[in-house]
């Protein structure tokens, strides 16, 4: 735990976190030392020899005032390790969650928010309060053996020979507790993930109706009865593991008292020096006691050290020792890419194309098709299984992250907007830009016409998420972030899927102050969207393209994959509600069936 706690801490407290070890050492050598200097003393006192008890009455005395001295400085240190290690581990986990590529934080959402928040106090609390009576345990007890060898080395090697009985005892009652600390940690991830489902899932609840249901909401009730049967048992196994270290410690000091009475008895040890070795001897079980009682809450905190760590250790996405430069500002190409998130079940396959500067392309497919995944590539959120995706003419892996973003801005379906104003979310797009260019880019995306509605115009919070936005403004401010970024390329996921006619005039409106000096390349089912662009990539469910080419080019292929979208996405338009007979509604009309009246 030690070394762990180390690798957390950044290198300007590294020397901080030496010196309160070696104070820390120091105090438990002292107070080891304390006890022992009774021995002499009671030596002394039994010779009448007073002059010799006040000298080791005065190496007493000033013993127990270095010992206080180290104390105090260990203390101090100890909380001044924890501030740095809080400090740290919230920097040093953050700034290494930004180099893993996004399919690292598939299915770890919760166990990142848990790791954060509570693993990261429970380390705080180890440096504070837990790591003195650890290097207590060792030391003082080293110290009260060292010093019974010297004044009794019969009771001096009993106490050895029980070290490695003492060790035993508590790695096996460490196993009992990790086992349930891990089941624990895990059943408090699950409902932690529930809760914020649960929060978010509300407005799908009340319109279902099972906001009020008399069970509660069942998955979060499942996840709460499975953390409780957890945390029973991780009690009562930290009750066993304690009570057997316990046990382990009072049986190795009553094996010592019986061994000092038989010597009393025996007249070998003198009844003064039998009263002052006991004392000894119990300055070294009580440290350990103190580790024993403490075991449950170390286990644990190792085990969030071990969880921060495999943060740590995982591999982010490498960066070139050699950047290469871009050379053809604008241009995306992918070539012979292939992708798959899970090992055996591909999503692109081959895929192969070219886009142009300052050109438009349309991807379109069936949903799986492996849409999405291409700008997500290109955008490297993931590397590629084979194959290679250029931007601006350099393959992706041979530029630095921050150069490649430096070209691209992203618009998607899942916009977040951030619990701050609308100029701050929009600013996030060109953090130097000046108010006059956020204005511009707003006009542009239609976000003054929300700024007009709000109560603070531009100065109102727009709550966690944009909660206070609509999807189709949430995404009006997203297309405002793209817009005032300036990037050469712009990456659109579904950008108008489920806006209402407003929403969708303003982003075909940017789309067009975008267009010609920005490539584009857009995922839409939109059929203005898909027909506005200058090339038109067709993939199956499968992840291949299967067609390329023009709108007026892939219409004309009766049998081919756009052609069947097209025609299937015009029919769709023709859908529409009528006012149906009293009559009509006595049964109900088959699913799929189309009303021409």
């Amino acid at each position: 735990m030690i070394r762990q706690l180390r690798t957390v801490l950044s290198a300007e407290w590294q020397g901080q976190y030496t010196s309160f070890l070696v104070w820390t050492g120091l105090y438990g050598v002292l107070q080891g030392l304390a006890v022992t200097l009774l021995v002499p003393v009671a030596r002394s006192l039994q010779a009448a020899d007073w002059a010799g008890a006040w000298m080791w009455i005065g190496a007493l005395a000033v013993t127990a005032v270095a010992c206080s001295i180290a104390h105090y400085v260990q203390a101090m240190g100890g909380f001044a390790v924890a501030l740095a290690a809080l400090r740290s581990m919230h920097l040093r986990i953050g700034d290494h969650l930004v180099t893993l590529p996004l399919g690292w934080f598939t299915g770890r959402t919760g166990s990142i928010a848990q790791i954060a928040s509570k693993g990261t106090l429970s380390v705080g609390v180890v440096a504070a309060h837990l790591l003195t009576p650890v290097i207590i345990g060792i030391t003082a007890p080293v110290t009260v053996i060292l010093a019974l060898l010297f004044f009794d080395w019969r009771l001096g090697l009993a106490l050895l020979a029980c070290v490695p009985v003492i060790v035993w005892v508590a790695r096996v009652a460490s196993r009992l507790i990790a086992s349930s600390e891990q089941a624990t940690h895990q059943a408090e991830v699950a409902v932690n993930d529930r809760v914020l489902e649960f929060a978010r899932c509300q407005p799908v609840l009340r319109a279902s109706g099972r906001s009020h249901d008399p069970g509660g909401y069942q998955p979060l009730n499942q996840a709460i009865t499975i953390h409780n049967h957890a945390a029973r048992r991780a009690l009562w196994e930290s009750v066993a593991g304690s009570s057997l270290n316990g046990f382990t410690v009072q049986a190795v000091f009553s094996l010592v008292v019986i061994l000092a009475a038989t010597l009393a008895l025996g007249g070998t040890l003198t009844g003064i020096d039998l009263l002052a070795l006991l004392a000894v001897t119990s300055r070294f079980t009580g440290p350990l006691t103190d580790v024993a009682d403490y075991s449950g809450l170390l286990r644990s905190s190792r085990a969030e050290l071990d969880r921060i760590q495999q943060i740590m250790d995982a591999a982010p996405l490498p960066e070139p020792a050699d950047p290469v430069p871009v050379n053809e500002p604008g241009a995306v190409a992918l070539e012979q890419v292939g992708f798959s998130y899970e090992p055996g079940t591909p999503v692109l396959d081959d895929v192969s194309f070219t886009v142009a500067p300052r050109t438009m392309t349309a991807l379109v497919g069936p949903s799986g098709s492996g849409k999405t995944t291409i700008s997500r590539l290109i955008a490297r959120f993931w590397d590629t299984d084979r194959g290679t995706v250029r931007v601006g003419g350099v393959d992706v892996r041979d530029q630095t992250s921050e150069a490649l973003m430096a070209q691209l801005a992203l618009v998607f379906q899942d916009v977040y907007i951030f619990d701050d104003t609308l100029r701050a979310n929009i600013r996030m797009g060109d953090p130097a830009a000046g108010d006059d260019q956020i204005d511009r880019a707003a006009e542009l995306a239609g976000v003054t016409e929300i700024v007009e509605r709000l109560p603070d115009g531009w100065d109102t919070r727009v709550g966690e998420a944009g909660s206070g936005l609509s999807g189709g403004e949430r995404q009006r401010v997203s297309i405002a972030r793209a817009l005032l970024k300036r990037a050469p390329i712009v990456l659109l996921d579904e950008a108008t899927a489920a806006l209402d006619p407003e929403n969708q005039r303003y982003v075909q409106a940017s789309l067009g102050s975008l267009r010609g000096r920005a490539t584009l390349l857009v995922i839409a089912h939109q059929l203005s969207t898909v027909v506005a662009a200058d090339q038109i990539i067709v993939l199956d469910e499968h992840g291949r393209i299967v067609e390329t080419g023009p709108h007026h080019d892939l219409i004309t292929r009766p049998d081919g994959r756009y052609a069947a979208f097209w025609n299937q996405r015009s029919h769709a338009l023709g859908w529409r509600l009528l006012p149906t007979a009293p009559d009509d509604l006595s049964e109900p009309p088959e699913i799929g069936a189309k009303h021409t009246r």
